[in-house]
């Protein structure tokens, strides 16, 4: 047996039950002849308390002493599950991100992993331990501070570890089986995947599924790292997440592929805002000197939408979508350039959503692109900005119009499930 990577979200281990209920399923991996290695985050709701706790005494929290504040959730974490593990009879030692040899850039808040040096984590691992590790840190090269990933960033841990380890899979245990065609909590009937590519789970996390964070994904992509989502409140099969297509065993047929849909699944996201710049010139270098300045701020936007300049007065206006979070800061970086750009005005719209339609088929069906629009105008959906790859459709609407849309999608597309509805064992999706 090989070494295996378990990643447990906060809502497996939001409380001491849950925490040795994860323990036990930690303990019999280990008693099945793994080496394992576990990643966790904060309990519970425990990260965004921190947040709000941080915004009470300061109207801007963000820096060194906020990534400070913040990983001391996961170390919460780690510890207690090494103390329940314990008391299991087997052997645990917890290590923080900068002990696991997790080395960052140095952005606070939201840091990129530079390199693992995981020599901590290989010698309790050769000592016969099991080794904890706190998802979501790590520690700048430079300065030797400790940094945080950004939301999520326990995924991008766990799967880092994995390539450093070569591990033989990196298991990702939430609160919902598996990854599904759409968000169970908005689409009751939404359907299973057994095991999708890493191209269309790419697609499908960075319009907004929140079950596997984009950065994870492309880093399991680079280093082949199959990821397997799973419940830690049952024991079913989850979703595989890899280059080849699962196999399964059937009595009939003996060992067959699984074959990879036309339309994987149907993601939204409410937590983008739209930044409308008005009365831009519509001259070469333009749009060039707009994104500079949102690049210097170090924003990172999503969709761009320019308009057809007016003949009268050849000016144009140019649209994007972004954090909602980074709205404000956009939105003074704008201003502060504005007689350098040339545009008349600003408009920000932090009430809208975006709805995308992911499948690796499309590029081969022609008609994905008509029903996806005839099944949001029959929902009385209107729709503001579209933008699209080979294998992804998004649109940006209304937020109130969001979930009635990806119910639409999703149903116009035979993705609903025939079977129960899809179980959310648990976390409150905040």
């Amino acid at each position: 047996m090989g070494l295996v990577v378990q990643k447990y979200g906060g809502s497996s281990v939001a409380d001491a039950e849950g925490i040795k209920r994860v323990a036990k399923r930690i303990v019999e991996a280990k008693k099945n002849g793994h080496q394992v290695v576990v990643v966790v985050s904060a309990m519970g709701d425990t990260t965004d308390e921190l947040i709000d706790l941080a915004e009470q005494v300061s109207p801007m929290p963000s820096g060194r002493e906020f990534d400070m504040l913040l990983t001391a959730g996961e170390r919460i974490s780690m510890a207690l599950l090494a103390m329940a593990i314990k008391n299991l009879g087997h052997s645990a030692q917890s290590f923080t991100g900068s002990q696991a040899g997790v080395i960052t850039d140095s952005v606070h808040n939201k840091a990129r992993i530079i390199d693992v040096t995981p020599g901590r984590i290989r010698t309790a691992l050769d000592e016969g331990n099991i080794a904890i590790v706190a998802g979501f840190q790590g520690v700048s090269q430079d300065k030797k501070d400790i940094t945080t990933l950004g939301r999520g960033g326990s995924d991008t841990t766990a799967v880092a570890l994995a390539a450093a380890l070569d591990a033989e899979v990196c298991e990702i245990y939430t609160d919902v089986d598996g990854v599904f065609t759409a968000d169970p909590r908005v689409v009751k009937k939404a359907r299973k995947i057994d095991w999708i590519a890493f191209e269309d789970m790419l697609e499908l996390a960075a319009s907004g599924s929140k079950v596997l964070l984009h950065r994870c994904v492309e880093y399991a992509r680079r280093y082949n790292i199959p990821i397997h989502v799973r419940s830690s409140f049952s024991g079913l099969q989850g979703t595989w997440v890899s280059s080849e297509p699962l196999v399964q065993k059937t009595q009939q047929q003996g060992d067959k592929p699984v074959e990879q849909a036309i339309i994987s699944g149907v993601a939204h996201d409410t937590s983008e805002a739209k930044v409308t710049v008005v009365g831009v010139p519509d001259k070469p270098g333009e749009a060039a000197a707009i994104f500079r300045t949102i690049s210097d701020a170090e924003i990172n936007i999503d969709m761009i939408v320019q308009n057809v300049s007016a003949a009268s007065t050849g000016l144009t206006d140019i649209s994007f979508t972004l954090p909602k979070a980074e709205g404000r800061k956009a939105i003074d970086a704008l201003e502060k350039n504005k007689s350098g750009i040339g545009f008349d005005s600003l408009r920000y719209d932090d009430q809208i959503g975006k709805i995308s339609l992911v499948g690796a088929g499309m590029k081969t069906n022609p008609g994905v692109t008509a029903d996806f629009f005839k099944a949001l105008a029959d929902a009385g959906v209107n729709i503001e900005l579209i933008s699209t790859s080979e294998i992804r459709i998004s649109v940006v609407t209304r937020a109130d119009d969001v979930n009635e849309a990806v119910r639409a999608v999703h149903t116009a597309f035979g993705l609903d499930s025939d079977s129960d509805e899809a179980v959310v064992y648990g976390g409150t999706g905040r």
